[in-house]
């Protein structure tokens, strides 16, 4: 794969600051060597197992997406956890402030949870693998696995994390889609809907080009607006996530097969993903706002 050079603006920022659960459409934000401020700063802790929960585990939690979490001020580099607020689906809204929060949270999804604001040392997800043909190299299908992510996952593969044993990242700090990516999917299958929700990206770009542009922008620097910049470092493969149910989007599983169809690639040593848009490290901090000219500023 080659790198290409990268343009486009930023025309979404999107922050969730709580792991799996509805976010928050910004106009600007801060982005720090630790990612997007704010960005996945509390998960649910599913007291019985010690797992982080996840929207992957579609079986114990299958509403967790449709539960909208917002900071009630923004977060700062002295507070970067502020007081969240979580809309649950019938309304009821909980505070992390509130006495009873995790109690309120357990009676919703029934099970014991607890709402954290730093993952366990074995940060572990319950991750369903839908029974969808080259979605998954190792051949899962039907079946769930225990899955180690953040700096579990890297500590099991032996390599230096690029994110903190605390955070809830999955992978990488911050994740980017172009809209180049999501057209030629809308193109590829008409009668799925391919918001841009379903990806759960930080940053969506609008981009000129046509087809799958940021597979080709593996180990390139970007740099968006006048201050932060970043590094691309791998391709974002793609899950059951991609196929739920949100509020205004109905499951479906075409959005994976269309993926594995499509946009199937190989993601560095670990075998053969469908992917959509890319991971990045922070390499630069600076203030981020819609609008922002993003460019590449090469390898």
């Amino acid at each position: 794969m080659t790198n290409q050079a990268a343009s486009g603006r930023v025309a979404g920022i999107y922050r969730y600051p709580v792991k799996s659960m509805a976010g928050e459409s910004l106009t600007e934000a801060t982005l720090t060597s630790a990612g997007l401020l704010g960005d996945r700063a509390y998960a649910l802790i599913d007291v019985e197992t010690g797992k982080v929960v996840s929207a992957k585990s579609v079986k114990h939690f299958p509403d967790v997406l449709s539960c909208q979490a917002s900071f009630v001020e923004p977060p700062s580099i002295a507070n970067p956890r502020p007081e969240v607020c979580i809309k649950l689906p019938d309304g009821a809204q909980i505070s992390s402030h509130d006495e009873d929060c995790d109690a309120l949270l357990t009676r919703h999804f029934g099970r014991a949870v607890r709402l954290a604001s730093s993952a366990p040392k074995d940060f572990t997800i319950d991750h369903y693998y839908p029974d969808v043909s080259g979605a998954d190299p190792a051949g899962n299908a039907d079946t769930t696995l225990a899955q180690p992510l953040g700096a579990a996952l890297f500590e099991a593969m032996g390599a230096d994390s690029p994110v903190s044993p605390e955070a809830f990242f999955d992978v990488f700090p911050l994740s980017v889609i172009t809209t180049s990516t999501l057209d030629e999917l809308r193109q590829a299958k008409p009668d799925s809907n391919f918001d841009q929700r379903r990806f759960r990206m930080n940053i969506v770009l609008s981009t000129s080009g046509s087809g799958f542009i940021e597979n080709n922008w593996i180990g390139t620097g970007l740099a968006v607006g006048d201050e932060a910049r970043v590094m691309v470092t791998m391709a974002d493969p793609r899950c059951v996530m991609t196929t739920l149910a949100q509020p205004g989007i109905e499951q479906d599983i075409d959005v994976l097969k269309t993926l594995v169809k499509h946009n199937r690639i190989q993601v560095g040593d670990a075998g053969m993903y469908p992917v959509a848009g890319v991971y990045a490290a922070v390499t630069g901090a600076g203030e981020i706002q819609v609008g922002d000219g993003v460019l590449s500023t090469g390898a």
